[in-house]
């Protein structure tokens, strides 16, 4: 890429002053731009340094000192432009750059990369957030590598535009077959580090704020009480089923993550309640009270080496919970529906292939709820703080206590 400036002689006017003009060549481009408010007489113009001279003796001032430090910063600010299009490894179009020209040169920025500003963004926050929140981080970071990689592009921080979000869309749903609610996953993450990017001054570009991402409402998978207690009473032959089944219980009973109840410590275990701090809310001194099933399940364990619980790896942990919901026979047929862009997706399966540690905290809302626990209450122990998130389990106990009533009275 080259700059030149030279005398437009097609412009001059009645006192013999040119303007002057700014070319831009590239990859066999070219871009003219006037330089704003500054001309010369031709014969004050050096061709070779591309600069103003100043005036010979008895000539008048004609400003060449002022005039040539605009040429001297213009020149900067489109050089500053060649080095962060080489820094990025941008393939520059004619219309990208007009657009620097147009948004202004001085907001680029060359010290801070995609990529390597998303690494310092995880690590920064690693320290504040949940581990849960640092992988959902990580997982965007790849996804977004993969992107650039298959689509054969480069992602700066001025590339996050309307084009980067319809082919982010066009990735997601075509190419790697994601529904809907992953798109709203990884919209949710970017948008997160382009804020905290812009508010660390590594870029200007605000086009994200506009991306948009629906994430369809799913449904709520969880155990009725006759399932649960069935589950809660089956004699497992085997200790490893009867450990996973009874740590699910124990979320099903208190409300509490998996992650919280795998930080459990005898020193959190008082005799009607739980005291601990929530990991992902960071919650200090959350109390939750126990009930007779928890306590049965804490009493189990008391003295023991699990003691309070025994605790598995989440993975192994849902592939055996699913285990003990088969083998109790929890499989009433299921059907959920799910998107890919507008394509609908419709998949039936046994309700045991649908739960995992995640259910536990839904099957104690819905379950209280159901039994007349207040709102209020049940929002209080599991610490809800979005009200929409929260409304779908009070629908669902509601349309249960419809049904009970139909069975019963609409039955006389």
């Amino acid at each position: 890429m080259q700059l030149s400036f030279h005398l437009r002689k097609d412009k001059i006017n009645k006192d013999g002053l040119i303007p002057i003009r700014l070319l831009i060549s590239f990859n066999s481009e070219k871009i003219f731009r006037s330089v704003s408010g500054v001309k010369v007489l031709e014969k004050q113009w050096n061709k070779k340094n591309e600069r103003i001279t100043n005036p010979r003796k008895g000539e008048p001032y004609n400003n060449y000192i002022e005039f040539n430090k605009i040429l001297d910063n213009k020149e900067a600010e489109i050089k500053k432009l060649f080095r962060y299009i080489l820094l990025n490894e941008i393939n520059p179009t004619k219309d990208f750059i007009i657009d620097k020209l147009k948004n202004g040169l001085e907001k680029i920025n060359l010290s801070h990369k995609f990529f390597p500003s998303f690494e310092e963004f995880i690590n920064i926050n690693r320290s504040t957030k949940s581990p849960r929140t640092i992988k959902s981080y990580r997982t965007t970071l790849n996804f977004l590598k993969h992107f650039e990689t298959e689509k054969g592009i480069v992602l700066t921080f001025e590339s996050i535009d309307h084009s980067f979000f319809e082919d982010l869309k066009e990735y997601t749903f075509s190419i790697r077959k994601n529904k809907n609610s992953y798109l709203a996953f990884i919209v949710k993450v970017l948008k997160t580090f382009m804020n905290w990017a812009h508010d660390k001054e590594y870029h200007t570009n605000l086009k994200y704020k506009k991306f948009k991402a629906r994430e369809d409402e799913t449904e709520v998978i969880y155990l009725t009480m006759d399932e649960l207690m069935t589950l809660f009473n089956y004699n497992f032959e085997s200790k490893r089923l009867t450990h996973v089944r009874d740590t699910y219980c124990m979320g099903c009973f208190s409300g509490l993550r998996f992650s919280d109840l795998a930080l459990l410590k005898p020193s959190n275990i008082f005799d009607t309640h739980i005291n601990l701090t929530i990991q992902k809310t960071r919650s200090i001194d959350h109390k939750i009270p126990l009930n007779k099933f928890s306590m049965q399940i804490l009493e189990k364990y008391k003295g023991t080496i699990y003691e309070p619980l025994p605790i598995i790896s989440g993975q192994k942990f849902n592939k055996y919970l699913k285990e003990c919901c088969k083998i109790v026979g929890i499989d009433t047929p299921i059907t959920i529906t799910r998107y890919i862009g507008q394509k609908r997706v419709d998949k039936t399966l046994p309700k045991y292939k649908l739960i995992t540690s995640h259910t536990a905290r839904k099957s104690f809302v819905t379950n209280s709820l159901v039994l007349g626990m207040k709102e209020m209450v049940v929002r209080n122990l599991t610490g809800h703080k979005k009200e929409e998130s929260f409304r779908k389990y009070v629908k669902i106990a509601e349309n249960f206590k419809q049904q009970e009533m139909d069975n019963t009275w609409n039955k006389l």
